[in-house]
């Protein structure tokens, strides 16, 4: 049997300066995220698209959605396999690609995770799970690009 599980959020554009959308250079791109029993988040467009460069975007969402589900994929098959981690950063990145009329989308998303673990005789083991968190990953999954992950595994001292 599968299972569903069902996601909210509220957008509230915030961007109105008193006119509406009546020009294109007249509004801001600001907008409020709501999830239940989570902070509101302050976010608008990204800066090439006349957004607020300190306010979160969808792209900035979309790559740390990415790089955390697989970060949690990992941890979990980690601990599956005995495998120790201590520490767990990431340093993704992503391109997005636009075609002259505007229209773009993301064409790759590159995970750097830096990932420390206890056992030296652990480390190849470790390096490998990083491809079963790729399959696992439901982000990963939900994306019509594929995410290539370079990771590099050490070992704590």
């Amino acid at each position: 049997m599968s299972k569903q599980h069902h996601y909210q959020a509220k957008i509230i554009w915030t961007g109105n300066t008193g006119i509406g959308t009546k020009s294109y250079t007249e509004y801001e791109r600001s907008y409020s995220v709501l999830i239940d029993h989570k902070i509101e988040l302050q976010c608008s467009s990204d800066t090439p698209f006349r957004g607020d460069a300190t306010k979160h975007n969808p792209e900035d969402f979309l790559l740390a959605s990415l790089s955390s589900c697989h970060m949690l994929w990992y941890l979990h098959l980690c601990a599956d396999a005995g495998i120790i981690v201590v520490d767990y950063t990431d340093n993704a990145t992503g391109i997005l690609s636009q075609n002259d009329n505007g229209i773009g989308c993301f064409t790759e998303v590159i995970l750097h995770p830096i990932v420390t673990i206890t056992e030296d005789s652990m480390k190849a083991k470790a390096i490998e799970l990083h491809q079963q968190a790729n399959k696992m990953c439901f982000m990963a999954n939900s994306v019509n690009f594929k995410v290539k992950h370079e990771p590099i595994c050490k070992i704590k001292e």
